[in-house]
């Protein structure tokens, strides 16, 4: 099937926005963070918030944009495919790179004294569980996999759903976006205590409200280009603001800070995050050129392989190497791991087989 161009934009923009995220990361991490993050977050000046907030804030529609192209293209799946063949072909894609990057992350880091023999063997024995300790950035294939296994659920009433259905779905998906704010304003909300976290809208919540709005942008939206583009660009411009202000006016320079409560404005099923990913996806629609230089997409490729080896090697490097360095070394490779199964699934995200 003729290849959709600018999905193909989508990802490479997307991928940088991913490798954006990790760099800037080497900037807010309380004492005894690695490249990533912990629990707890610290910014030692004002240049620091300023910064991180924007990079950091407006790349949060990274992951998302990741989980719209996927949806765009698979769901629903072929009329004809029955699912198990579609489980069948994902997995074959997905799981096999998956497990041997798992199997690496949990043995490789002996080599430069990031984990000891004991910590290997728990990553190991843990495998069918949860992604090793040394892999945290392997938490997309989660969610990624669990719409695999949902696109054959809800493909039927795809298939049938009229146009005021969907926008029923996504309105009930947006409402259940601001379930962040409202339990930090309110509490416990819609159902919620302690013994029962799902709360009303849970089945409409999460990335299954990405793959309905991702279907809903290619079939039923009929905007032209320049209300697409006006619209768009509003809504990015409105979910980036949103985005980068709820980190900024919390982050406090000097002070020790829970992590989860800083960045609640940056997970990536918030109201504003939304808003952000929805308004770049349509922007970029509005692209309409030849297919892309194939040296261009070959270069890619190749560079997305040298990700791979310099982040299972750097680490080490990383460990012994001051600040400036480290974070432009983490600008170069630290995210690898999403081009690698995004180029090494090139026919399952943007072809329709």
């Amino acid at each position: 099937m003729k290849r959709i161009v600018f999905l193909d934009y989508v990802r490479v923009f997307a991928c940088f926005l991913v490798i954006l995220v990790h760099a800037s990361e080497n900037f807010y991490g309380a004492a005894g963070s690695t490249d990533m993050v912990g629990p707890q977050s610290y910014l030692a000046s004002e240049t620091d918030r300023l910064w991180v907030a924007v990079y950091d804030g407006f790349s949060r529609m990274a992951v998302p944009l990741f989980m719209i192209v996927s949806a765009f293209l698979l769901a629903p799946m072929k009329k004809e495919q029955t699912t198990w063949q579609f489980y069948r072909q994902r997995c074959l894609r997905i799981l096999p790179p998956f497990f041997i990057f798992m199997i690496l992350y949990s043995t490789l880091p002996m080599l430069w004294g990031a984990i000891n023999g004991e910590t290997s063997l728990n990553d190991m024995s843990r495998i069918l569980l949860n992604f090793p300790s040394q892999a945290g950035h392997l938490w997309f294939m989660y969610p990624l996999i669990s719409l695999y296994l949902f696109i054959p659920i809800i493909s039927p009433w795809l298939s049938k759903a009229t146009k005021k259905e969907e926008r029923f779905f996504i309105g009930l998906f947006l409402l259940s976006t601001c379930m962040p704010y409202l339990n930090r304003w309110f509490g416990e909300v819609w159902g919620q205590c302690f013994w029962n976290e799902y709360h009303m809208l849970w089945y409409f919540s999460g990335y299954l409200g990405y793959l309905v709005l991702a279907h809903y942008i290619r079939v039923h939206l009929t905007w032209n280009r320049s209300k697409r583009l006006t619209v768009g660009g509003i809504l990015m411009i409105i979910g980036a603001v949103w985005t980068i202000y709820s980190f900024y006016i919390q982050a406090v320079p000097g002070e020790i800070l829970s992590t989860p409560v800083i960045e609640i404005g940056w997970a990536f099923c918030t109201i504003n995050c939304v808003l952000l990913t929805t308004g770049t996806f349509l922007i970029f629609t509005c692209i309409n050129r030849p297919n892309p230089n194939r040296s261009i997409k070959t270069q890619l490729w190749h560079v997305s392989h040298a990700y791979i080896l310099a982040r299972v090697v750097g680490n080490s490097i990383q460990a012994h190497s001051g600040t400036a360095y480290r974070c432009g070394y983490t600008l170069y490779c630290s995210e690898y791991i999403h081009l690698l199964f995004r180029n090494s699934k090139d026919h399952l995200i943007y072809t329709r087989q």
